[in-house]
């Protein structure tokens, strides 16, 4: 009876230890978000990610009552800033904007990459995506992308090449989707940054680009570089004067795009995520936001978004476009 009595002790104990540690845990998400909340984007500033970050942390701090700061925590094709984010306490106040690159293809390139980017996060909501563009150097006398598919479908593997921000990216596997698509053969080159790519088109070094809209349309609207046609398969807002390869006969299939989405740690409690979730819903729904977001290249994602299976039929499409690639995790 001394036995059954002090195990009955015993166990109550440890249940009211464990209360004493779930009621904090669930006070704090609770009060949620009581400090300022920093927002990782893998990447330097200046370019698609941080713009979109920072537009979104804006929307955010109005909606969440505390400030919303960005750390740039740039290296390795935004997987650092990643990785950061997957290690960090699942309390809400460290969250990632990711993209395609680091959230998807990273770890199907990169054997050094260690974390999964469905399984290491709790995705809260996808964000914006821009189109990438078909860009051709003024000297090809390509205009069209009737024009481009005359040139590159009959000629010898290696005759004209494009060139994109590096291997594995979403701006290289577009390529390699329009090689598909089009049952051509056109090499790819690889540059660090757009500035020296940009600068190989204008010359005549290099035939043709991938780039996302926001970095493009300056070079086009200039008249430096020529936009052959959008990689998804619908008009985009922000340049209604390029249209869309698939409607061209021959690039039907072509639809890819670089999207953003907000993700936390994984095993984010569930009230928390439910409000990331609210001022995330709330700011996609602002007129000024998708304005703002419109102004930069991008379209913003429609509220209520299922980001996990989302992410599940991206991860699909890119395994397929590096596995055509032939593309090796190093």
């Amino acid at each position: 009876m001394r036995s059954m009595t002090h195990r009955l002790h015993k166990a109550l104990a440890i249940l009211c230890a464990s209360a004493a540690f779930a009621l904090p845990a669930a006070a704090s998400a609770a009060d949620y978000p009581a400090r300022t909340i920093s927002l990782i984007v893998g990447y330097p500033a200046g370019g698609s990610v941080d713009l979109t970050a920072r537009l979104l942390g804006e929307e955010l701090g109005k909606r969440l009552g505390q400030t919303v700061i960005i750390e740039n925590l740039g290296g390795a094709g935004g997987t650092i800033g990643a990785q950061r984010v997957a290690r960090a306490d699942p309390d809400g106040y460290t969250l990632l904007l990711g993209s395609t690159n680091e959230m998807v293809i990273a770890r199907m390139i990169n054997a050094a990459v260690q974390y999964d980017g469905a399984k290491d996060f709790s995705p809260v909501g996808l964000v914006a995506s821009q189109p990438m563009v078909l860009a051709a150097s003024p000297q090809s006398g390509v205009k069209t992308a009737a024009d481009y598919l005359k040139k590159v479908r009959d000629a010898a593997p290696g005759t004209y090449n494009y060139g994109s921000s590096g291997v594995g990216t979403a701006l290289h596997l577009a390529g390699e989707m329009i090689n598909q698509a089009t049952h051509t053969q056109v090499g790819h080159v690889p540059y660090r940054g757009v500035a020296p790519l940009v600068t190989d088109l204008i010359s005549g070094q290099l035939d043709f680009g991938i780039f996302v809209l926001s970095s493009a349309l300056p070079q086009v609207r200039a008249g430096k570089i020529v936009g052959v046609g959008l990689t998804e398969n619908r008009p985009s807002a922000a340049a209604p004067e390029l249209a869309p390869l698939a409607s061209t006969p021959g690039f039907e299939s072509v639809d890819i795009n670089l999207w953003f989405a907000l993700y936390g740690p994984a095993r984010l409690p569930q009230p928390v995520v439910d409000k990331l979730r609210a001022a995330l819903n709330d700011a996609l729904a602002s007129e000024h936001f998708r304005a703002k977001m419109r102004d930069a290249g991008a379209e913003v994602a429609q509220p209520g978004v299922d980001l996990a299976a989302f992410q599940v039929a991206e991860t699909g499409k890119y395994g397929a476009l590096v596995k055509a690639a032939r593309i090796e995790a190093q």
